[in-house]
């Protein structure tokens, strides 16, 4: 059975204080100002290692093939052809296991992540490190305001994890690419967490194409994470037992945050990785506007 994916402040605490205690990962970030690197210095959870999302946890954005609508040839990493797209695609293993390693993550050794509390990297390096075969990870539910709020307290200063030896193998959870996004708003459920504005096409603020795949439900990450009708909204959205669901945003990382809440709801759900700014390299790739999926 899966470990809980979420851990309260205080229950953290008693685990830090105890002998085994998990390796903590900092990954604040915000879209609109990248890494939060600063924060961290200002004040972090003891033995917290910072990890950025931009660089650690992503590999550069990538192009698809010659229909790029951004135009250019495309970027050849490690990572599988259809998972190099969009803003934020998925790290090479090699890459990834070295951060891991610098930041003191073991294989035999749970993993907590935080970020600010709202979506930033924690659920990215929730999903990752399962994605690349950790079998225990955690988020830290409320993120750093909920550990101040328990008045619990913060470190300075870059602490010495210790060496890592985690080993990253690809395919520890079920994953999207197009295709699969494409068929899933038809045979299932795949639900799109950004804002109703960017998902009906009346702005896009960050990719060149706006609107959303055809067939696909908005589902505002804020509006699920909050209240006790998470179940009912779910339902009303065509969310039920033996229905497949799946979940994109922008770049993948807010989806990650859905992917989390929905686990954590007992829903299991599958990610697109390259999220819309991977859809829209392809030309040929259909896009829907307005209210309706």
């Amino acid at each position: 059975m899966a470990p809980r994916p979420l851990v309260s402040a205080v229950q953290l605490a008693a685990e830090l204080a105890g002998p085994a205690a998990p390796t903590l990962l900092d990954c604040r970030w915000t879209l609109a100002g990248g890494a939060d690197r600063a924060g961290y210095e200002q004040g972090h959870l003891p033995g917290a290692v910072f990890v950025d999302l931009d660089r650690d946890l992503s590999a550069p954005p990538g192009r698809g093939g010659p229909g790029d609508r951004r135009g250019g040839p495309p970027v050849d990493r490690g990572s599988p052809p259809e998972h190099r797209g969009g803003r934020h695609p998925l790290p090479d293993p090699a890459a990834f296991q070295a951060a891991m390693r610098r930041a003191g993550v073991r294989g035999d050794r749970p993993v907590v992540a935080y970020d600010q509390g709202e979506p930033g990297g924690a659920a990215r390096a929730w999903w990752l490190l399962g994605w690349f075969g950790h079998p225990e990870v955690r988020v830290l539910d409320g993120g750093l305001p909920a550990w101040v709020e328990a008045g619990l307290p913060l470190a300075t200063g870059d602490p010495d994890p210790g060496p890592g030896d985690f080993t990253a193998r690809p395919g520890g959870r079920r994953l999207l690419d197009a295709a699969g996004a494409a068929d899933l708003a038809a045979t299932g459920v795949l639900l799109d967490a950004r804002a109703a504005a960017r998902y009906e096409g009346l702005e896009e603020p960050v990719d060149p194409v706006a609107g959303h795949i055809p067939g696909a439900r908005n589902a505002p990450l804020p509006d699920l994470l909050h209240g006790q009708a998470l179940h009912r909204r779910l339902a009303d959205l065509g969310v039920g037992e033996d229905v497949p669901v799946g979940a994109y945003c922008g770049s993948g990382v807010v989806a990650a945050h859905l992917v989390l809440a929905l686990e954590a709801a007992g829903v299991p759900a599958v990610l697109y990785a390259g999220s819309w700014s991977d859809w829209i390299t392809d030309p040929s790739r259909p896009v829907a506007t307005g209210p309706e999926p």
